[in-house]
C-alpha cells in the first residue's frame, strides 16, 4: 500500500523542515503547498491562533483533497497583556515596518524597566488536522506553548522568519529560545508539544483509516 500524505499547509520553509523532523517516526508522506502547486493563501480572520489554525487547514484542505495540517502561533507577553498574541505577525499595523527586527525592537521597548518577576511569556501554537475518515470529514485541534521570560537585550542572531526566538530566555537552559540548534529546538517545540496530542490521529491516517479524497 502506497504511503498516505499529510500536507503541512505552510509557505515557511524552516516551519516545514521542523516538522518533516517533528513526525519522524509516523509513516506519512510530507508535501507541501509547493509541491501541490498551491499558491493561494486566506485571510487569517479569527480572534484566536485555534480560529486561524482551522482557516488554514479548511482552505487547504479544499484545495489538496488529502489530510491537511496546519498552525497558528506567536508570542504572549504576560505583562503587555499577552500582547502581541493573535497579531504577533502583523503588530505593528500594516502601515508600518513588519521586518523581524523592527519586532523584536518592539518587544525590548515595551519591556523596558519591566522587573524580572513580570516578564514571563511563552510562544504557542495551534494546530488543526482536517481528514476524510469513512465518508465523514474529522477535524482535531491542540495546542501547546514553550514557556519562558522576555530577555532585558535580544540575541544576537534573528532568525528570518522566527523573530520571536530572539527574545524569550528558556528556564533551566539558561540560554535564547534562538540559540538552539535545529534538533534540541524541535525536541521542545510548541509544535513537538501539540503534535504529540494529535498522534493518535496520525497513526490512524498512517494506517490507511482516513482516506484520501479522490
Amino acid at each position: 500500500m502506497a504511503m498516505r500524505r499529510l500536507l503541512i499547509a505552510t509557505a515557511n520553509r524552516a516551519k516545514l523542515a521542523e516538522y518533516r523532523l517533528i513526525l519522524r517516526g509516523i509513516d506519512l508522506e510530507l508535501v507541501s503547498l509547493a509541491e501541490l502547486g498551491i499558491s493561494e493563501s486566506p485571510e487569517e480572520t479569527g480572534a484566536t491562533f485555534t480560529e486561524n489554525a482551522l482557516i488554514k487547514a479548511r482552505f487547504y484542505f479544499q484545495r489538496a483533497r488529502i489530510a491537511t495540517l496546519a498552525d497558528d502561533g506567536g508570542l504572549e507577553i504576560d505583562a503587555l497583556g499577552g500582547e502581541p498574541g493573535v497579531r504577533s505577525h502583523r503588530w505593528l499595523g500594516s502601515g508600518g515596518d513588519d521586518s523581524d527586527q523592527a519586532l523584536v525592537n518592539e518587544v525590548i521597548r515595551r519591556m523596558k524597566g519591566v522587573e524580572a518577576g513580570r516578564r514571563a511569556a511563552r510562544i504557542r501554537a495551534t494546530i488543526a488536522l482536517i481528514y476524510e475518515e469513512g465518508g465523514a470529514i474529522r477535524e482535531k485541534t491542540a495546542e501547546g506553548a514553550i514557556e519562558g521570560a522576555i530577555a532585558e537585550r535580544a540575541y544576537r542572531e534573528i532568525r528570518a522568519g522566527f523573530p520571536y526566538r530572539a527574545v524569550l530566555v528558556i528556564p533551566g537552559r539558561n540560554c535564547y529560545l534562538g540559540e538552539l540548534g535545529d534538533e534540541q529546538e524541535a525536541q521542545i517545540s510548541q509544535r513537538r508539544i501539540a503534535v504529540s496530542k494529535l498522534r493518535d490521529e496520525l497513526e490512524r491516517i498512517a494506517a490507511g483509516r482516513g482516506a484520501q479524497l479522490s
